[in-house]
This record gives C-alpha cells, structure tokens and sequence, in this order.
C-alpha cells in the first residue's frame, strides 16, 4: 500500500537536497566582496526615498485586474478537469462548459467597456 508514495518521496527528498546544496554552495563558492551598492536594496536603479508612515494606497485599478486575474483563474482551473473528461460527458457537459465560458466573456466584455483593462 505505502509502495506507491515511494517515488513521490524519493522526489521530495531529491527537491530537498537541491534547494538546501544550492544555498549551501552558493555561500561556499560565491563572491564576497561586498560594496555599499550591493548591500542597498535594489528600487529598479532608482535611488531609494523614504516612504511616508502608516499604509500606501493603492489604486482601485489595481484591484480590479487582480480580480479579474482571478476571474479567469478560475476558469482556467474548471477547463482542466473538463476537458480531460469531455468525451464522458458529451453533449451536456459541452453545453454547461460554453454557458460557463460565456458567463466569464460576459464579465470581460463589461470589464472591457467601462475601461478596466487601461492603465494610466
């Protein structure tokens, strides 16, 4: 019974051992010389300024394309196990698959036409 988890152990300890012997040789045999520049956190080549207290704001645009990201995440993640099964489910599965995609086109489409997807 455990003999079929036996290679999915075997590849976690094979991860393992990658990620934890990357680091460890990456500090044996990695450069050390340190400069002022590399030792400041990196802004894109942009000097750093200092951020006023208490939280940013962020712009409601911002929210609305992570939503919509979700959105069709989501559909991503129901076409999957959909189309693995398709010829199973035949006619009806395919309609409920095309109402469901347009249902998600319907929002993209709203999305669209009010100016979601602009950035400014």
């Amino acid at each position: 019974m455990l003999d079929n988890y036996v290679p999915i152990l075997v590849l976690l300890a094979i991860a393992t051992l990658f990620a934890v012997g990357s680091l460890i040789l990456s500090t044996l045999v990695g450069p050390k010389r340190f400069n002022r520049a590399k030792l400041d956190a990196y802004e894109c080549g942009i000097e750093p300024a200092p951020e006023p207290a208490g939280p940013r704001r962020f712009p409601v645009k911002f929210y609305l394309i992570a939503m919509l990201f979700i959105v069709f995440d989501i559909e991503i993640i129901f076409l999957y196990p959909w189309a693995v099964s398709f010829g199973a489910l035949g006619v009806f599965g395919f309609v409920e698959m095309v109402l469901f995609v347009a249902t998600v086109f319907v929002a993209y489409a709203y999305v669209w036409r009010r100016g979601g997807l602009e950035w400014d």
